[in-house]
């Protein structure tokens, strides 16, 4: 008969494994490379010029196209979950993210995170878990950081309530907090390679933009992007880990897709510096089609010659109309799947 020992899968954690301080170094960096960037636009419409053009880059100050700014979020983000998220039942919001250095072809990357918060759901079954999140290149610097929250399950409902804390977050990044990458330079950006001519002072705040387009969610093509960010959160992947027998959508490939879509109406848009907050407002299931719209909330200058920022309100339905938000009750509409407030780098 064989002998047992003790398991050596990793079951995830649950709600009551984390304390309020500690910090968790996650397992497998991942050197990026063309491929990262040629899958990425293969996935989602994206066209932004910077991102797909060397020489663009270089005369932009660059010394070559980075690989986009939310593949590089999605590779820091994926090596999070299966200490943050593979028990969770929702991720529920970000805030206090920035973009620290541009990821290039080549750079090796790792994330760590500290456990900033912890509140027990009254129901006794579940509770959110907030965490600060650095992602670290080869040489330890950091490349990006930001705050989420999620709702993770208990795995034994009898064990006590932790005590709450709940961290004073900024619901908006200063202007001059955002990082301008070394060298970027808009001064001669060409506006006919870019797509379209509006520049900075061309939006107003409080305009709004449809921005017309829409793409359908498949089944196929969320499940490669989900593995492409080696995401392992069980609800992606098993229909069996949800009630309804579902694969729920990986939030980051709405918050892509409703950016590629974008583009169109604000193509100068270029580089994503700042992430103020974001809630995943509903839940995508694949067949749905994603649109999006956007509005001006702020605009500002920055030292780097030629460089703007614009800061966007991008929401994603699933149908609804847009320009639509919120119930006289407060809440999301039914339609509505993304509300994400980002500063992005413009030309003036």
């Amino acid at each position: 008969m064989a002998k047992t020992s003790p398991a050596k899968t990793n079951p995830g954690r649950f709600f009551e494994d984390y304390t309020v301080g500690e910090v968790i170094r996650h397992a497998v960096p991942r050197t990026v490379s063309g491929g990262e960037r040629a899958l990425y636009h293969a996935l989602y419409p994206a066209r932004h010029a910077l991102y797909s053009s060397d020489e663009f880059a270089r005369a932009a100050g660059l010394p070559s196209a980075p690989l986009d700014d939310l593949a590089a979020f999605h590779v820091v983000f994926g090596k999070t979950v299966p200490d943050i998220s593979l028990n969770a039942l929702a991720n529920l919001g970000y805030a206090e993210g920035r973009w620290l250095l541009p990821v290039y072809p080549g750079d090796t990357l790792r994330s760590e995170s500290e456990v900033i918060g912890l509140k027990q759901n009254s129901n006794g079954k579940s509770g959110v878990v907030y965490v600060r999140t650095r992602g670290l290149n080869q040489r330890d610097d950091c490349v990006m950081e930001y705050v989420r929250w999620v709702m993770v399950r208990k795995g034994d409902p009898d064990v006590p309530a932790p005590e709450t804390v709940i961290p004073e977050l900024n619901k908006v990044i200063p202007a001059d907090q955002l990082v301008i990458p070394a060298g970027l330079d808009f001064r001669n950006y060409d506006f006919t390679l870019a797509g379209e001519p509006h520049r900075l002072g061309d939006y107003a705040v409080g305009e709004t933009i449809d921005h017309v387009d829409g793409v359908t969610i498949e089944e196929a093509e969320h499940m490669m992007a989900t593995r492409l960010w080696q995401n392992t959160a069980k609800v992606h992947f098993d229909n069996t880990a949800r009630p309804d027998g579902t694969r729920l959508i990986y939030g980051g490939h709405v918050i892509s897709m409703a950016r590629a879509l974008s583009f169109n109406g604000l193509a100068n848009a270029q580089m994503i510096a700042g992430l103020n907050g974001g809630a995943h407002a509903n839940p995508c299931l694949s067949g749905l089609t994603v649109r999006a719209w956007s509005e001006v909330l702020d605009k500002a200058d920055t030292s780097a010659p030629g460089v703007g920022a614009i800061r966007l309100r991008l929401v994603a339905t699933k149908g609804g109309a847009p320009f639509e938000l919120k119930g006289e009750d407060g809440k999301y509409l039914p339609d509505v799947l993304l509300d994400l407030d980002y500063w992005a780098l413009m030309p003036k």
